[in-house]
């Protein structure tokens, strides 16, 4: 029988799309299995990572297990050893044809951005782009809902169905908005990297997991690009998703953004931690978008959040709220980031910075 995205009640599972780069799994596929796995369980059903490429390690297809796989689809092929469009398209497309699962998450990395819309065109369904969160239980979503947003969620009517709920920010972050698709199959969504936590690594479980080794058919014919060389270039980039400390800057620097950067800096070293930014600096040009935290920005999880001059806006909060301790400073003692914070401060950044970073050098000499 001819495949048909509108026979919504012959799909089922959860896939992962795990991406690799010369033969390394990326840690975002490690992030997107744990939820898979959340998600897969509400279903009551199976959950299977997929790999595109030649030459992996059993090992490095096992360990997706130990992240919450049951199954891993290995489809290996010389072509597929680095990423083309044509070449990852026709072979996804095909096995989604063939297996049918119910949603499809893939990492919104540059890759999964091009490969994403592609597959979800060719499959006739739709793809929400970006999300940061996913909700397959509808009292879960209330409760996201109750904790994000300002709805009085309890006076609203909601339809109980296990649709998946993918939510991303859209005008620019001012509003975030939750999509559905209905209608079609598989529900795909690129999932923003560093939004979701990685769950504990279950090496009994990696090492009972299956992998499938599905047949790949495909040409040099199939591939409209031909790669000549791979060079990756050395740029200065700040780690914020693998930080454990990190010191922002919000508008509160504006009385002198250089001063205000730089006492950032020097907190962020003595505490051996990376400077991020609030949107509000970035667009006032102060400081480079690869810093910016928040719905339009990167998403963390530092054990340590210092939020300087920061004043707290839902967009924000939404990049940074899970940290493990929050640490603000802020001259308004009404401030919404207090309301989220561990230990604020109502001061001066100017003033309190210094004072901060004397008293840790002071009990670093102890």
């Amino acid at each position: 029988m001819a495949y048909s995205s509108k026979e919504t009640e012959s799909f089922k599972g959860v896939w992962v799309f795990c991406e690799q780069r010369g033969g390394e799994i990326l840690d975002t596929s490690y992030e997107l299995l744990s939820e898979g796995r959340k998600l897969a369980d509400e279903l009551n059903t199976y959950l299977s990572g997929v790999v595109l490429g030649n030459g992996i390690s059993e090992d490095a297809l096992k360990k997706l297990g130990g992240y919450g796989a049951d199954t891993v689809h290995y489809c290996e092929h010389e072509l597929l050893a680095d990423y083309t469009t044509d070449a990852y398209t026709k072979v996804l497309t095909a096995l989604v044809q063939s297996k049918k699962p119910e949603i499809f998450l893939i990492g919104a990395t540059t890759i999964g951005r091009d490969l994403g819309p592609r597959c979800a065109a060719r499959l006739h369904t739709g793809l929400t782009a970006d999300t940061t969160h996913l909700d397959v239980d509808t009292e879960k979503y209330k409760d996201f809902l109750r904790q994000n947003s300002t709805l009085k969620v309890d006076r609203m009517p909601f339809k109980e169905d296990t649709n998946l709920k993918m939510t991303r920010p859209a005008f620019g972050g001012h509003l975030m908005a939750t999509i559905i698709c209905p209608r079609f199959r598989p529900q795909i969504a690129t999932v923003r990297p560093g939004v979701m936590t990685k769950q504990a690594y279950d090496e009994s479980k990696a090492s009972r997991t299956a992998i499938e080794r599905p047949e790949v058919e495909l040409s040099k014919e199939d591939i409209a690009v031909d790669i000549l060389e791979i060079k990756k270039t050395a740029k200065d980039m700040v780690d914020l998703i693998g930080a454990n400390v990190v010191v922002s800057v919000g508008r509160g620097i504006s009385k002198n953004p250089d001063e205000g950067i730089k006492l950032a800096e020097e907190l962020a070293a003595v505490l051996n931690g990376v400077v991020g930014a609030s949107r509000g600096v970035v667009d006032a040009g102060w400081m480079d978008a690869s810093h910016q935290i928040g719905q339009t920005g990167t998403t963390v999880h530092p054990h340590i959040y210092v939020a300087l001059g920061i004043s707290g806006a839902i967009q924000h909060l939404a990049g940074m709220q899970e940290s493990e301790y929050i640490i603000a400073v802020n001259k308004n003692p009404d401030a919404p980031i207090f309301q989220a914070s561990d230990y604020g401060i109502p001061g001066d950044l100017f003033k309190v910075v210094p004072m901060l970073i004397e008293a840790i050098k002071a009990e670093k000499k102890q």
